[in-house]
């Protein structure tokens, strides 16, 4: 399961690895626009296997941000 990004936005943080398991809820990023933050959750439980993107990179809307499974 893709987790994608709803805006263009920064990535300001990432808050987990490929490995972590994670509850539905749970923070997995924060990205920055226009000077607000936004977290991304995740939107099930599983276990994260990609991070396709970096701090400090500019993602546009739709962008996975990351994979679950």
């Amino acid at each position: 399961m893709d987790v994608t990004s709803e805006m263009v936005a920064n990535v300001w943080k990432i808050v987990v690895e490929p490995g972590t398991r994670v509850e539905e809820g749970e923070t997995l990023m924060i990205l920055e626009s226009m000077k607000m933050e936004i977290p991304v959750t995740a939107p099930a439980a599983g276990t994260i296997v990609e991070l396709p993107v970096d701090e400090g990179q500019v993602v546009q809307e739709g962008d996975a941000l990351a994979r679950l499974e």
